[in-house]
């Protein structure tokens, strides 16, 4: 292995600037501005080999985000492994259609049905610390980099594991002000699935493996039991789930249903209050 510096590594490297940069900070622990000043510094061996392993697998397609091990979200870095799905942008909607709709009071409570690395249910009660927040997921190690990531952060969390309503421990039947879900919604022979960072990232969490509103239908229809008289429901959706996600929310009698949409202008979260 030939001597390199750190810029004449990052010159050298095929992949994106931004992307080697980051490479070269996770590998050594230094700062942007450290990298800039030790620049034309030797670049250790072993610092090389494992640069060199994990530009490999960029070189692969395996998403930045698992090979740095975390993404942010909402302003905060969240750790993530190939067990959860990578943060999206598209989700700060579904959160902030959450903290808009929850009640100004002490005793609020809020769930969050999927909450793999737990992006919403950690950033709900952090921005809301007042709020007594639930997280349930089926995966038993997505549960565990929620919990890891909960820790790091700050948050005190009331978990559950199991499908969406059948978990091993639940709240009380009309406990809760807002229920939030970003189920697997995408349906199962969209080409989507084998493009992109969704090769990589957990099958169960992207797909229903039948028509992307499997997921959907289950938890409209037991949403009801555990939200309060006035609580509301609100989930994530494909672009081009909207009209039929507002269909199953008003066939089971939610009130005052509407979808909002994201940055580029599509349908992206619908929801509605609890049926009468």
């Amino acid at each position: 292995m030939t001597d390199s510096s750190y810029q004449n590594w990052l010159q050298t490297s095929p992949l994106p600037r931004n992307e080697a940069r980051l490479l070269l900070q996770k590998v050594t622990g230094l700062s942007h501005a450290q990298i800039i000043a030790q620049g034309e510094e030797r670049l250790p061996e072993y610092f090389q080999a494992a640069l060199n392993a994990l530009q490999q697998r960029r070189m692969s397609c395996e998403p930045m985000a698992y090979i740095l091990g975390e993404k942010e979200f909402y302003g905060r870095v969240f750790a993530v492994s190939p067990a959860v799905l990578i943060p999206r942008p598209e989700t700060e909607h579904l959160l902030e259609a959450a903290l808009s709709r929850l009640p100004e009071k002490h005793a609020a409570r809020v769930w969050d049905l999927g909450c793999g690395s737990g992006i919403v249910a950690i950033s709900l009660k952090l921005e809301r610390p007042e709020l007594e927040v639930w997280a349930s997921d089926i995966s038993a190690a997505a549960l565990e980099v929620a919990q890891n990531n909960a820790e790091n952060l700050g948050a005190q969390i009331e978990w559950a594991q199991g499908d969406w309503f059948a978990c091993d421990r639940l709240p009380e039947k009309h406990s809760c002000d807002v229920l939030v879900s970003n189920p697997p919604y995408i349906e199962q022979h969209d080409h989507h699935l084998v493009q992109g960072d969704l090769r990589f990232e957990p099958q169960g969490a992207l797909t229903d493996f039948g028509d992307g509103l499997g997921a959907l239908r289950s938890i409209i229809a037991g949403a009801a039991q555990f939200l309060r008289e006035h609580g509301s429901l609100w989930l994530e959706h494909g672009f081009d789930q909207g009209a039929a996600v507002r269909e199953l929310l008003q066939a089971a009698g939610f009130r005052e249903v509407e979808t909002l949409r994201d940055y580029a202008g599509l349908e992206r979260v619908s929801g509605g209050f609890r049926p009468r």
